[in-house]
């Protein structure tokens, strides 16, 4: 499984290990460690080239897409589990596509109106976003799920007076993420209630947690 970090906009700049996005995956990968400890599965962290998504250039995109190329060329076609935060949710979902991808999760989300979603056929998809977000659109997030149910099956969740960062509220975030892969993957579920959040959703509606 990949975890994709945030970013900005717009910026030419390479990405750093100290850049404050790449850092806050740090916790969240440890908790989905944790998770799937001993059931063979590898989970990845890698660093965008450069901090910006670039317009049409997608740069994360292009940067997930080899990544995910290379795990196939490692590993063989094993499903692929996608986790993205902010500009990393839009790349992860943009990258869903990828014959590797098995679920893609976005953790409040970068997805301006008109986000393409066809790439998502057949592809287990989770949606979370805070009430509190001041950064990326949860409007925008419910607008994209929408979309999308036509095509596959969304599981949407929303965090009450959960803001950008995922700081306040941590634990939570970090436990979405951890049972959203284990379902995905097929294997058991830590116990919390962010995983009977994931595994109890009845899509097209909406959890509140």
């Amino acid at each position: 499984m990949v975890v994709a970090h945030g970013g900005q906009s717009v910026s030419a700049e390479p990405t750093t290990a100290y850049q404050l996005a790449v850092l806050r995956m740090i916790p969240l990968v440890a908790t989905i460690r944790h998770a799937v400890r001993g059931r063979g599965v590898v989970v990845r962290r890698p660093r965008f080239e450069v901090r910006g998504w670039n317009d049409a250039n997608a740069s994360p995109v292009r940067d997930l897409s080899r990544i995910l190329d290379d795990l196939r060329a490692e590993f063989g076609p094993v499903p692929v589990v996608l986790v993205g935060h902010s500009m990393g949710a839009r790349a992860a979902l943009r990258a869903a596509g990828h014959p590797s991808v098995a679920a893609a999760a976005g953790l409040a989300p970068w997805l301006p109106p008109g986000e393409p979603v066809g790439q998502l056929t057949g592809r287990r998809i989770l949606l979370a976003h805070g009430t509190a977000d001041a950064v990326t659109s949860p409007a925008d997030t419910w607008v994209y799920a929408e979309r999308a149910r036509a095509l596959t099956s969304v599981t949407e969740i929303e965090v009450r007076t959960g803001e950008h960062t995922m700081l306040w509220r941590a634990p939570l975030w970090h436990g979405l993420a951890a049972a959203f892969t284990c379902l995905a993957l097929g294997i058991p579920t830590p116990s919390g209630s962010a995983a009977a959040a994931v595994a109890n959703a009845r899509p097209p509606q909406r959890t509140v947690v």
